[in-house]
């Protein structure tokens, strides 16, 4: 009997992404067992400073990937906008899986929306690209920093410590908890982060037998949208540091991408979009990211 083990972080919905990648696997490989490899990373355990403050977002890999290395673990699962850009050698990402709710939720339990909250009310986020959203539609707002797992930040905000905080649907829906989103934070008006509410496998790229195994989950319209958005950060040099936000559709034959650079400080955007062809788009996203900075956000950018 073939076993697969996924190297995946503590957290309640790492775990559940892990557990969904897992089920999938059983359902398409008869005969394979799947065992989880429950982790923490650096990300996870340094909650008093801000992801950019301690060195970004692929603090949540490092360890995992190291367990891969070590023959400790076949294949990680990981939420996608917390995957570097660029994956390390000998790393590859055989399957994105279809991608879920990609827009962001309002969650308050006493306001119905940005603009129901009062003047100077606070909002918890430590995203920089949600921060740069907010200010531009409300910069009387109070905005502080919130880190921890999906069911810390809820708490934070059921003992009043904000009025209201930011998540990904996604999240929520994920772990059964979308009744708490009291709106939907949604493209044009609102950009989500590259490649948001996608399910990513990453594993040894020289694990012939692993790539196989995972890349039947793989699913195109997904792959093709999130590598423009993908595409676009990249070339904008995209991190946690940089207000940074990309949805990418598919209409028809043709892929659409909205994207925007912001300030977390003062709310300033340079928004930009285009349209290309589905077989090329790092091409589209390499080509809005131009538009973008042609229109101003390399004053945004990190020099």
């Amino acid at each position: 009997m073939t076993i697969l083990r996924i190297a995946t972080r503590k957290s309640p919905l790492a775990l559940w992404q892990s557990e969904h990648v897992a089920a999938l696997l059983r359902a398409a490989h008869p005969g394979l067992e799947v065992e989880l490899v429950p982790m923490s990373t650096r990300g996870d355990e340094v909650l008093d400073r801000s992801l950019a403050a301690i060195g970004g977002k692929g603090l949540f890999l490092k360890e995992l990937e190291l367990a891969m290395l070590r023959g400790e673990a076949d294949c990680a699962v990981h939420s996608l906008k917390d995957v570097p850009m660029e994956v390390d050698a000998p790393f590859a990402l055989p399957a994105f899986l279809a991608r879920a709710d990609h827009a962001d939720a309002f969650v308050s339990n006493h306001f119905a929306g940005i603009d129901a909250l009062p003047q100077g009310a606070c909002v918890g986020t430590s995203s920089l690209r949600r921060q740069a959203q907010l200010r531009a539609l409300r910069p009387d707002l109070e905005i502080r920093d919130l880190r921890g797992n999906v069911n810390t930040r809820l708490a934070k905000l059921d003992t009043g410590e904000y009025d209201a905080i930011v998540l990904a649907c996604a999240g929520l829906e994920r772990l059964g908890l979308g009744e708490r989103t009291r709106a939907r934070l949604d493209a044009p008006d609102w950009l989500p982060a590259p490649a948001q509410g996608v399910i990513a496998i990453e594993c040894r790229g020289d694990d012939a037998a692993t790539m196989d195994l995972c890349r039947v989950l793989d699913h195109g319209p997904t792959r093709t949208c999130a590598g423009a958005e993908r595409a676009l950060n990249l070339a904008l040099h995209g991190s946690c540091h940089v207000p940074v936000a990309a949805f990418a559709r598919l209409d028809g034959e043709a892929l659409r991408l909205q994207a925007l650079v912001g300030s977390a400080g003062d709310g300033r955007a340079v928004r930009a979009e285009g349209a290309g062809n589905t077989a090329d788009p790092e091409a589209l996203g390499r080509e809005v990211a131009a538009k973008l900075m042609a229109g101003g956000a390399g004053e945004f950018l990190p020099a």
